[in-house]
Parts: structure tokens; sequence; C-alpha cells
């Protein structure tokens, strides 16, 4: 007997409406557990693929990038055909020059002109930048190894943290000029601390 609920008697049913027979319903319970299967296979492809070509997670660490991005902060990063754009926040590798992964923004790319006027603000080719997102102006003693303007050579970045006077970056040699092929791409959404949830620019 099927079990009961409000007074009627119920079995599993196939399609027009008939009590399966007992093989019948192991093979129903086997097909279904292997479709379950298929379709988790399926998502850890999927997700393989996604996490291995496209999007990256990355936590920040250090406060270079304050107030936009601090100490902590999960990160998603999209990898896939990623070319570098002024004003876009980026993973560089650890091939840097500081044998640690960072996370910066693109002030300008090859071929443009950056300079640091006596305030310490940024200008390039020409045109001072808005720069919202800053801590602070640069200070003097942060204007870095540089005779500016420089100019940034063919294939290289020139970058900055936000919070100018606490990061090492394209000012300072031992990161310098970044290569293209050092970026690992570009932070589009932070995902945790909860309460900052949202894309990133």
């Amino acid at each position: 007997m099927g079990q009961q609920q409000n007074g009627l008697s119920y079995e599993e049913m196939d399609e027009e409406g008939m009590a399966l027979p007992d093989g019948e319903k192991k093979k129903s319970v086997r097909a279904e557990v292997i479709e379950w299967m298929k379709a988790i296979v399926a998502a850890s492809v999927i997700v393989a693929v996604l996490f291995g070509f496209f999007i990256k997670p990355v936590e920040v660490i250090g406060s270079s990038m304050s107030p936009t991005l601090t100490n902590g902060d999960r990160l998603i990063v999209w990898k896939f055909l990623y070319e570098p754009k002024n004003g876009d926040p980026v993973i560089l590798s650890e091939n840097t020059g500081l044998d640690e992964a960072l996370v910066k923004r693109v002030i300008a790319v090859a071929g443009q002109t950056v300079d640091i006027d006596g305030e310490g603000r940024v200008v390039v080719d020409g045109e001072l930048l808005e720069e919202g997102y800053i801590m602070e102006t640069i200070a003097p003693s942060t204007r870095g190894d540089h005779d500016y303007p420089v100019t940034v050579p063919e294939g290289c970045v020139f970058v900055l943290g936000d919070n100018r006077n606490h990061s090492t970056d394209s000012r300072f040699e031992p990161v310098s000029f970044v290569d293209k092929d050092e970026i690992i791409g570009k932070v589009v959404l932070r995902i945790l601390p909860m309460d900052s949830i949202g894309i990133i620019r």
C-alpha cells in the first residue's frame, strides 16, 4: 500500500497515472540519480572553466588602495581578454619587483606621459586627473625615483595606489613601469565583507 494523505492512498505513478511496478520504480530512481550526477559534473566543469580562464577570487592584503579597498576585502577579478585602461583597479602578479601580488590602479598606458605637479597631483598627457577615489595627494617625499615627466614604454602601464603616501607602485624602482603581461586582471566586484558588497571602480 502507498502512504496515506488526506484519507487517500497513493503510489508512484507513470505518466498515464498507473502505479509503477517495483522494478520500474528502481529504474526511475536510478535514472534520477544519474541525471543529478550529470548535472553536478557539468556544474563542476563550468565552475572550473570559469575560475580557470575568466575570473579569479583574491584577498586584499594591506592598505595601499584605501579608501577604495581595505585590508581583508575579498574580490572577484576579471581575467579573460582583459586590456588595461586608465583608471582600472587591477591585480598585478608577484613578478612586479616586490615578489608578491599587488592591487593598484592603472594611471597611464603605453605612450602616455605622467607628471606629478607641485601640489602632488597627477597629470597625464597634460591633463590633471580628477581623482575622487584617492586618500590624499602625493607628498614631496613620496614622488619616487623618476625624473618627471615620464613616458610609459610600449607594452607597459603606470600604476599607483589610491593611498598615495602609503603605496609602493610605479613611482618606485622595485615596481616602476609594469609589463601588461604581469596584469592578472581587473577588479570588478567586492564580495566580502557583506556590508561592502558591490562593483569596484
